[in-house]
This record gives C-alpha cells, sequence and structure tokens, in this order.
C-alpha cells in the first residue's frame, strides 16, 4: 500500500493553502493526498435535538459535504491537479475524530489547519489540530491561515464598524 497524506478540508478560505501543502507533502513522500472533509448533520451534535427524524436530510447533508470538498479541491488545484493522486473523502463524524481515523496508517502525515482562534472561538468550538495533535499515531503538520486572511478580517471588521479603510496600509503590508 503507498503511503498517504491525510489532509483535512473544511471548506474555509484556509483550505487551498492547506492543500498546497498537503499536496508538495505527498510530493515529497511519494505518497497520494487524502482529502477529508467531515460532516454531520445539523443538530446531530453537542445540544441537538433529540427524537427529531435526520433520515431525509442525511443525503441531502452528504451531498453538501461531497460538492464542498469538490469545490474545494477544484479552487486549490483548478484543471492542473495536484501532481499527484487525490482522493477525496467526505465522512460523518467529528472533524479531529474523523481525521485521526484517517490517518491510522504507521506511514501517513496528517495535515490540519490551525485556524484562526480568537477568545470566542476557542470558548465555543474545539481546536481540530489540538485534537489531531494529542491522538493522531502519525506525525502531524499543522499549517497556519494566509497572512492574507487576517488582514481581509481586519478590512471587514472596519467595514461593518463604518471605520475608514485606508489603501495604502494594504499595499505596504504587501512590500508595494
Amino acid at each position: 500500500m503507498r503511503p498517504r497524506v491525510v489532509a483535512g478540508v473544511g471548506g474555509t478560505s484556509g483550505s487551498p493553502a492547506l492543500l498546497h501543502r498537503a499536496a508538495a507533502e505527498a510530493r515529497l513522500r511519494g505518497a497520494e493526498l487524502w482529502a477529508v472533509l467531515a460532516w454531520d448533520a445539523p443538530g446531530a451534535g453537542i445540544g441537538g435535538r433529540h427524537g427529531v427524524s435526520l433520515a431525509p436530510s442525511l443525503p441531502l447533508c452528504r451531498a453538501d459535504a461531497a460538492e464542498r470538498l469538490r469545490d474545494a479541491l477544484v479552487t486549490a488545484f483548478g484543471a492542473a491537479g495536484a501532481g499527484v493522486p487525490v482522493t477525496g473523502r467526505t465522512v460523518r463524524g467529528t472533524p479531529g475524530a474523523v481525521l485521526v481515523d484517517a490517518a491510522r496508517a504507521q506511514d501517513c502525515v496528517l495535515v490540519v489547519g490551525t485556524g484562526s482562534r480568537g477568545a470566542l472561538h476557542r470558548c465555543l468550538w474545539p481546536s481540530v489540530a489540538r485534537y489531531c495533535l494529542a491522538h493522531a499515531p502519525c506525525p502531524v503538520l499543522a499549517v497556519p491561515p494566509p497572512p492574507l486572511r487576517a488582514e481581509l478580517a481586519a478590512a471587514r471588521r472596519r467595514n461593518a464598524l463604518g471605520l475608514r479603510l485606508d489603501t495604502r496600509e494594504l499595499m505596504e503590508s504587501d512590500g508595494v
């Protein structure tokens, strides 16, 4: 069996950078790339409603997850492809557990995003990267979000607050 690099895809704006890093790692190791997106039905997690039948919505949720994974792969690699064999998998479950399970083989490397972790976000949602670092039986590569993501988030906050956005600040940070 060929070694593999398992990449956790969240469908966020950081996914292309993570997928590019995972593909580069797969090329270095002569491995195949598994792009894995974990999904669950709405209301199925902690605090979900019990006794409500989710059976009709499961195929829709599964199809939505497959489409998000397809979109992430197309956004990252386009028609040119990744340069390595790529297998896309959508798995129902919590992201950390799904990724650790996909990377059970000894010759795996797990690539996860660190995401932006503000104080509120840390309180409400557990870190997938931390879970993977604590539980994965293989090496874990944690990829930080691209710097442009933080700049765009700051610009959005300024716009939402009605503050003036000075485009010279953006140009200076790019070294222009």
